[in-house]
């Protein structure tokens, strides 16, 4: 967790706004060390979290966790992590063994057709599931869905119509319905081409970034590489004055660490001062 970000956004995980569908989002850079930091921000704000690992393994996330100070392991034996790993999914429907037990939620894979609904009941049957209290049990805060990243989904095969769809369905459960938190890591590539899968991730966040209330979109910096900035990020709210909806934007530059970020205003780093 990055208190530097949360000062940013106004937040902390005691006092949280619930309801809202965050963005995040790179281009020429790698976004994913905000996926970790709100992975850790809702475990320790108590939140049960239904976090779809569709890029890294169980393994990976677990180690950089752990620097930051909080054990996935322990979330998951506690009931307060549900961990989809996605890697180990489509291991088991392109090569099926007797003995693996896959959820059926990577379905598509197999049968293209059928779209992504079972990936949307598993994450329903998560987040709707964990409403029924057992006698005994550890009570846990707003429900979050992660999503690290969407657009591995692109790269295997899913109409991105069908993408938008199920994150349009993901977003009306858990932000609206549930009124829980979502979170969604999606990547543009590097050079924009005219070939379907450049078009595809373009489409896919202009579509996100209309659903969302936050953006968080990290690109690497103009002039190049610096090894004291590692990037920039611009910060997009979307909000309502009156009838009309207002953005608001602020751009950061930020270096990552072993176990944090830091995030400053651009151009006072003290490597440029």
């Amino acid at each position: 967790m990055f208190t530097e970000l949360n000062s940013i956004l106004n937040t902390s995980p005691d006092s949280f706004t619930q309801g809202e569908f965050i963005l995040v989002s790179d281009r020429q850079s790698d976004a994913s060390f905000l996926i970790h930091h709100f992975l850790s921000f809702y475990l320790r704000a108590r939140c049960k979290v239904c976090f779809l690992g569709l890029a890294q393994s169980f393994c990976h996330y677990g180690a950089v966790s752990q620097r930051l100070g909080v054990s996935l392991t322990q979330a998951k034996e506690k009931g307060q992590l549900v961990f989809f790993e996605g890697l180990k999914e489509c291991l088991s429907v392109l090569l099926p063994k007797e003995n693996n037990a896959e959820s059926g939620a990577m379905n598509f894979l197999r049968d293209p057709p059928v779209g992504l609904r079972s990936l949307y009941e598993f994450v329903r049957s998560s987040v709707i599931g964990s409403g029924s209290m057992e006698e005994g049990a550890e009570q846990w805060g707003p429900n979050v869905l992660l999503v690290d990243d969407l657009s591995v989904l692109l790269s295997l095969g899913v109409d991105v119509g069908a993408v938008l769809d199920f994150s349009h369905y993901c977003r009306a459960l858990v932000c609206s319905q549930i009124q829980g938190n979502m979170v969604m890591l999606v990547r543009c590539n590097e050079e924009e081409d005219d070939d379907d899968g450049d078009e595809g991730s373009e489409v896919l966040l202009k579509g996100l970034i209309h659903q969302c209330n936050l953006n968080l979109h990290v690109q690497g910096l103009p002039t190049g590489y610096c090894k004291d900035i590692h990037g920039q990020m611009e910060v997009c709210w979307k909000r309502r004055q009156g009838d009309a909806p207002h953005m608001q934007k602020n751009l950061f530059q930020y270096k990552v660490h072993d176990k944090g970020a830091s995030f400053f205003a651009r151009g006072t780093s003290s490597a440029v001062l």
